[in-house]
């Protein structure tokens, strides 16, 4: 069974502040096991369903899209975004129009950060660089062997801007 797990956060707590917008940003440390046999790649989405207030969410906020994670890699290191991601792995467009990471960064109440990871049966060479979301989905169609979730919420500090 593939699990995910993150050493900064477990399942239903709270995301550090350092890694969100009112710390350094980083994306955060995530660790993986039990992928099945024939495993090629795993992909990655971060999303928050709770935009922009929980109370009345509108939409959900992509905060990365991540694929072609090679299959011999278990973890991603705390802030891997960017340059320290694992050879092979591209990023795609997150809904703040960047690629990469941008971490939780809510307007409003305590929002859901739902960590999705795919254990793939194929590498996506295909998909073109700073791919969305849907984009990625689309791909993985008929290639998801496993899928793993994390969870953590987090609401901005008082006081903060």
């Amino acid at each position: 069974m593939l699990t995910l797990t993150s050493p900064a956060f477990a399942n239903g707590d709270e995301i550090p502040t350092r890694l969100t917008c009112h710390g350094a940003d980083a994306s955060p440390p995530l660790a993986w096991s039990g992928a099945p046999e024939g495993t090629r790649s795993f992909a990655l989405i971060v999303d928050d369903p709770d935009a922009p207030d929980p109370a009345a969410p509108k939409r959900v906020f992509v905060h990365w899209v991540l694929w072609n994670i090679p299959a011999s890699t278990n973890e991603l290191a705390e802030g891997a975004s960017g340059k320290s991601l694992p050879g092979g792995a591209r990023e795609g467009t997150n809904d703040d129009g960047s690629q990469g990471w941008t971490g939780p960064c809510p307007p409003i109440g305590r929002h859901r950060y739902f960590h999705k990871l795919y254990a793939l049966d194929t590498t996506l060479d295909g998909l073109a660089a700073g791919a969305r979301k849907a984009d990625l989905e689309r791909a993985m169609e008929g290639h998801v062997l496993a899928q793993a979730e994390l969870m953590g919420t987090y609401q901005k500090p008082s006081g903060a801007s």
